[in-house]
């Protein structure tokens, strides 16, 4: 038993070994690279300037980030959380019903009903208005 425990994360090790392992050697390579000179390293200022369609900048200063975006942003990944964890049950509620019968579909009405809650303490805060 402590065999296949060990067989199993040995490959997730390995795994991560060899995810860690690429990115490493990518850099190190084209580090090398440059440092031989096979990869020339000439800055310019049409490398340093915008791609594509970015504006250039007015100022060097950076301007403020309004706080309104990341209310809005926590909300959706709170929401996009919970159709991570809604999606599974729907599919596989036909299965489970026969087996537990509404005990399933009780425990999944308070999951949505607690994030409903949410969802309302957020838009009477006035988190989800733009103006």
């Amino acid at each position: 038993m402590l065999d296949d425990y060990f067989r199993q994360y040995g490959l997730i090790t390995i795994f991560a070994l060899i995810a860690v392992a690429i990115p490493v050697g990518m850099l190190l390579v084209s580090t090398t690279l440059s440092i031989v000179g096979i990869r020339p390293d000439k800055p310019d200022e049409v490398k340093k300037s915008i791609y594509e369609c970015g504006f250039e900048t007015l100022s060097k200063r950076w301007s403020g980030f309004n706080s309104r975006f990341y209310a809005i942003a926590l909300v959706f990944v709170v929401f996009d959380v919970e159709v991570v964890f809604l999606f599974p049950w729907a599919s596989e509620f036909g299965y489970m019903s026969s087996k537990f019968g509404a005990f399933v579909l009780i425990e999944m009405a308070i999951f949505v009903g607690i994030l409903l809650v949410g969802w309302l303490y957020a838009y009477r805060k006035g988190d989800l208005e733009w103006t």
